[in-house]
């Protein structure tokens, strides 16, 4: 590491869970964040700042005014913009080092399974269960771990899925993609404004300990938030030697 990564990385470097080997694990490490809106902001902010190397942002759409009140990459003066452009931007305010590849596009399965290859680590910030669906099955096809977030409402949804453990669930094997449901946006129903920052900046903490070797990821786990209560609660999840997505890959 340069004097400058040093000193800018230098709150990670203190902690005995990441020290420096930690951190330049995070600085050879490659992201891939799917989604920069109100997920993805909180999530793309804490990887360029705590020190990816390198990061990939993928989205389609513009910043428009009715962003504003939760995604914090983005602000009145990027309205109009590529989401994947505006948050880029303001990344690199926080740090000049980073090096970010923006692609604004609505990534197919096949453009996903591309992508994944590339990763060290998936963050899914989307909001639509056929893209969740897709970022998974690429995950498991290339054995990624992937970091799914979900926020609508007052209600907040965080695990990890990593088929890297044998014993561990991939999304299908807790959200079957046959699955049937009314699928609610937050341009329909509303979303709490912090809700996506205390998601989103969770989302980034299991992606920095996946690639810096520190602490338990929640694979194994789903925890959800009530934001009304302030209330957590968890389920334990486990693999199904059935599902139709990872077991071919086991």
């Amino acid at each position: 590491m340069t004097d400058d990564e040093l000193l800018r990385y230098s709150r990670h470097i203190l902690l005995p869970e990441i020290g420096v080997e930690g951190q330049e694990r995070l600085l050879a490490a490659r992201a891939l964040v799917i989604g920069a809106g109100g997920l993805g902001s909180p999530v793309a902010l804490y990887l360029a700042g705590g020190g990816v190397g390198r990061i990939t942002l993928v989205d389609h759409d513009t910043v428009d005014v009715t962003n504003l009140q939760r995604q914090i990459a983005h602000g009145q003066a990027t309205v109009g913009h590529p989401k994947v452009e505006s948050a880029r931007q303001r990344m690199l305010e926080m740090n000049p080092l980073a090096r970010i590849r923006t692609l604004q596009e609505k990534a197919d399965a096949a453009r996903l399974q591309e992508l994944v290859a590339q990763a060290d680590v998936v963050l899914d910030c989307s909001d639509n269960f056929a893209t969740r669906q897709a970022v998974n099955a690429a995950c498991v096809a290339h054995r990624v771990p992937l970091v799914s977030g979900a926020a609508i409402g007052f209600d907040g949804q965080i695990s990890v899925y990593d088929v890297r453990d044998d014993q561990a669930p991939c999304y299908a094997c807790v959200f079957p993609p046959e699955s049937t449901f009314e699928e609610i946006r937050c341009a329909t129903m509303g979303v709490f404004a912090p809700l996506v920052g205390i998601i989103g900046s969770m989302q980034a903490a299991e992606a920095l300990k996946l690639l810096a070797g520190a602490g338990r990821s929640l694979a194994g786990r789903l925890q959800m938030l009530d934001g009304r209560s302030m209330g957590w609660s968890e389920i334990r999840m486990n693999r199904q030697a059935g599902c139709a997505v990872c077991a071919p890959h086991r």
